[in-house]
């Protein structure tokens, strides 16, 4: 059964029934990325005043309803939550992963269909890590959770040379923690929250460094081939997380290993994400859209399009040339090799390319791969 999360209504908290699931508690790493992020949530100015504790300003209500849908549909799109699915969130203690944690809770409340939400959090044992402010959040909130205690901090440390970047090793220890924890309790899809900017730095990461066209898939078979990895953030942008996140107050927890780092090729092309979302405000908009409409063929791919096989089918007598004049020299070496020495001419006829240029606009596809962001009612 599919997905059909349409119309979320206004979240009420007083009905959220959290369940019998039982607690552990929490503390994970969400993203393969370092999140340079979250000390905007300190820093940023306060332009959207945030009112008492418990109302919640016009703007929030707006921003709140946005972020839903655009879940909403990528979730849809994507076909990421079944019935009787079991999601298990990766929590970081970030502002990506408890945005992402607060929609599909709130989502799971008004779904067509059943599906249970389980927040996971892994302790790295990061020096000056607060242990406690993940644990206290998510049992104030009635949310099901698990902590898992893990040193990956040491490993990483003495694996990776001093000034090299630690995000490729963290991630890699920390997905093989989580995988393996996933199929312990039975979950069917891990829950990560990598947002629209996070897959657009990953595919200039790519493009730039690594020589290949690739980024974050919104769904995506693990390698190990035992679980199915889901982004449902994948349409939203990271500036409307930093707002939620603010508005909503959650106690970020900034990543003291890889977002402690300077110069990592990373952060530099999220500096130029921004640049150009502040000069062009649709430009990576349609970055993300063309992501959406890949032509194999006007590539140079051959694993994805079989350019060997193109060959001509057509009968040359059926279309003379279209011109006036036509002249001819070498006609020797043109008949040598087989070739016409008086090609037929046709009298140009401007109003039949006319025509056939609205037949060719009219036979083409009217329908249109959506804009990144769903447009919000």
């Amino acid at each position: 059964m599919q997905t059909n999360f349409s119309d979320p209504q206004t979240f009420d908290p007083a009905a959220f029934n959290t369940g019998s699931t039982p607690s552990v508690q929490p503390n994970v790493l969400n993203n393969d990325a370092p999140d340079t992020t979250d000390e905007a949530l300190e820093s940023e100015a306060s332009e959207d005043t945030i009112e008492h504790k418990g109302v919640k300003s016009s703007r929030f209500k707006k921003l709140q309803k946005k972020l839903r849908k655009q879940v909403s549909h990528a979730i849809k799109d994507f076909n990421m939550i079944e019935d009787g699915d079991v999601i298990m969130v990766c929590v970081s203690g970030g502002k990506d992963s408890y945005t992402l944690l607060d929609i599909l809770l709130f989502l799971k409340r008004i779904a067509p269909i059943n599906f249970d939400v389980v927040a996971v959090n892994l302790d790295q044992k990061q020096p000056g890590y607060p242990e406690e402010v993940l644990p206290n959040y998510l049992q104030q909130q009635g949310i099901p959770h698990y902590i898992l205690e893990k040193d990956t901090y040491s490993v990483v440390k003495s694996v990776v040379p001093e000034g090299k970047t630690y995000c490729s090793a963290c991630s890699r220890l920390r997905r093989g923690s989580l995988y393996g924890f996933a199929k312990q309790i039975g979950a069917t899809k891990i829950a990560l929250g990598h947002h629209r900017d996070d897959i657009l730095a990953t595919f200039f990461l790519n493009l730039f460094h690594g020589g290949s066209l690739k980024a974050m898939p919104p769904k995506l078979l693990s390698d190990d081939k035992q679980n199915i990895l889901i982004r449902p953030l994948a349409y939203v942008e990271e500036k409307d997380i930093i707002k939620y996140a603010r508005y909503k107050e959650f106690p970020i927890i900034p990543c003291n290993l890889c977002g402690s780092q300077e110069n990592l090729q990373r952060a530099m092309v999220e500096d130029m994400l921004r640049e150009w979302d502040d000069a062009h405000p649709q430009r990576l908009a349609s970055i993300f859209k063309a992501m959406q409409n890949v032509a194999p063929s006007q590539l140079a791919d051959r694993e994805l399009f079989d350019f060997e096989s193109l060959h001509l089918d057509r009968d040359d007598s059926e279309r003379a040339f279209e011109g006036h004049n036509i002249q001819v020299g070498g006609q020797d070496e043109l008949s040598d090799i087989g070739l016409p020495t008086n090609p037929e001419i046709q009298p140009f006829d401007g109003t039949n390319k006319q025509n056939g240029a609205q037949k060719n606009a009219a036979s083409k596809s009217v329908n249109k791969i959506p804009t990144i962001n769903p447009i919000i009612d």
